[in-house]
C-alpha cells in the first residue's frame, strides 16, 4: 500500500468524524466517490454575463462577480468563458436518513424520518459551523463523495420508505441546481421536501423553488447586521425578506436562533427579534432556541448557560409567541411542545426522540384547540 501525506489523512479523519457526528440515527451513505473529477461541468443558473469573460452570480446576496477561471466564495461556482458551472450537481457529500426534529422540525410529520442530503461549500463563513468539514470546503478538498442523480435520490428515498426529502447540513442555497431537480421530481412522485437554510437566497431563485418545497427551517442567527457581519459573514435584512416571502407563499414555516454566549444573548435583541416575528410572520411560527456548544472557530467560548436558554423562552412567551422550544438540551421539560390553550403536552421530546404526540386530526387531544403544522402527509 503506497502512503499517503498528512493532509489527505487530515482530510479522511475529518470526514470520518463528520460521518460519526451526523450517523448517529438511521443510515448513511458517505464519501464514497473518489475524490479525482472535481470538474465544474454543470451549467449554473441565475447568472449574468459581465465584460472580459466574468460573471456575476444572482444566486445569493453577495452577487459575486467571478473572474474567468476563479472560483466562487462558496467554493462551488466558477466562471469559464462567460459561463458559470457548479460542481456539486448530483455529487452530494452526506445522504443520511434522519428524524425531521433533528432539522429541527417540530411541527411537521412528527416522529417521522427524512432523507437528508448535502453538499461542500457554502456562501456563509460561520465561526460557530458545527458541519465547517462540508460547509467550509470545496469539493476538491472533501476526498470523497457520492453521484447521484436527483431521480437516485428520489428513487432511495421510495427505498428507505421516508415521506421525506431535507436539503441540509452545508447550506441547500449552493447546490440549488440539484435542489429544484429533486424537489420537482419528489413533488411528482408524492414526497415532500424540506429546506433548512440560512435564508441569504436572492428573491429570483427563491421564488422559482418555493413552489416545490413543502416546509423550510430558517436559522435566524441573530438579530443585528453587526453578527451577521463578524459572526457568520453576511446580513441581516434579506434574511428577514427570506422569512417574509416564505410565509407570504403559505409553506410552513419554522425558526432556529442559535444562542452564543456575549455575541446574540442579550435581552434587547431577543426582545426585539420575537417582536419582529410575532407581528410580521405571526404568533404560530414555532421559535426553537438552540444551545451553542463550541466548535470551530469559537471553541474558546462555553456552552450557552441553560439559564439564559430559559430566559430567552420567557422573554418570547412574553412577547406572545405561542411555540416556542429549547434545542440541545435533552431532558428539558421546554424541548417538547405545550397547547398554548390548556397547556397540555401536544408533543413530548427528549432531544430529537418523539416520546409522545397528543394531536389528533390537527387539534389537541385535551381541548381540541387546533394546533398548527403538517401533521400528516396527505396535508397540504
Amino acid at each position: 500500500m503506497s502512503a499517503i501525506n498528512r493532509r489527505t489523512f487530515l482530510k479522511w479523519g475529518a470526514c470520518s468524524s463528520l460521518l460519526f457526528l451526523l450517523s448517529g440515527y438511521g443510515y448513511a451513505y458517505f464519501f464514497l466517490q473518489n475524490g479525482a473529477d472535481h470538474e465544474f461541468d454543470y451549467e449554473a443558473m441565475f447568472f449574468v454575463k459581465k465584460e472580459e469573460g466574468k460573471v456575476q452570480c444572482r444566486l445569493c446576496h453577495h452577487k459575486c462577480v467571478i473572474h474567468d477561471g476563479q472560483i466562487s466564495r462558496c467554493k462551488v461556482r466558477k466562471a469559464s468563458s462567460g459561463v458559470l458551472y457548479t460542481s456539486v450537481y448530483a455529487r452530494p457529500a452526506a445522504v443520511v436518513v434522519e428524524p425531521v426534529e433533528k432539522e429541527p422540525q417540530y411541527h411537521f410529520l412528527p416522529g417521522s424520518n427524512a432523507l437528508c442530503i448535502g453538499t461542500s461549500g457554502c456562501n456563509f463563513t460561520c465561526k460557530n459551523c458545527h458541519n465547517w468539514q462540508l460547509s467550509q470546503q470545496g469539493l476538491a478538498d472533501l476526498e470523497r463523495y457520492h453521484h447521484y442523480s436527483p431521480q437516485e435520490i428520489v428513487d432511495l428515498a421510495h427505498e428507505r420508505q421516508v415521506p421525506t426529502i431535507s436539503f441540509t447540513y452545508n447550506e441547500p442555497t449552493v447546490f440549488y441546481e440539484y435542489m429544484l431537480d429533486i424537489s420537482r421530481l419528489a413533488k411528482a412522485e408524492g414526497l415532500k421536501t424540506m429546506l433548512h437554510t440560512n435564508g441569504f437566497i436572492h428573491s429570483d431563485p427563491l421564488e422559482h423553488l418555493l413552489p416545490y418545497l413543502d416546509t423550510v427551517t430558517i436559522d435566524l442567527k441573530a438579530f443585528t447586521e453587526d453578527f451577521y457581519h463578524r459572526i457568520s459573514g453576511g446580513s441581516l435584512s434579506p434574511v428577514l425578506d427570506t422569512l417574509l416571502k416564505v410565509s407570504q407563499a403559505g409553506l410552513w414555516l419554522e425558526i432556529v436562533n442559535l444562542l452564543i454566549p456575549g455575541l446574540n444573548d442579550d435581552y434587547a435583541s431577543i426582545q426585539k427579534m420575537c417582536n419582529w416575528i410575532r407581528t410580521e410572520l405571526g404568533e404560530h411560527i414555532p421559535l426553537h432556541f438552540s444551545r451553542f456548544s463550541p466548535a470551530y472557530q469559537l471553541r474558546n467560548l462555553s456552552p450557552t448557560p441553560l439559564a439564559t436558554m430559559e430566559n430567552a423562552y420567557s422573554f418570547a412567551k412574553k412577547e406572545g409567541l405561542l411555540f416556542v422550544t429549547l434545542g440541545n438540551t435533552p431532558g428539558h421539560k421546554y424541548n417538547s411542545t405545550f397547547c398554548p390553550a390548556c397547556g397540555g403536552t401536544l408533543i413530548e421530546r427528549h432531544h430529537i426522540t418523539v416520546k409522545n404526540i397528543n394531536i389528533e386530526k390537527g387539534n389537541c387531544r385535551f381541548c381540541h384547540n387546533p394546533i398548527p403544522g403538517i401533521w400528516s402527509t396527505t396535508a397540504i
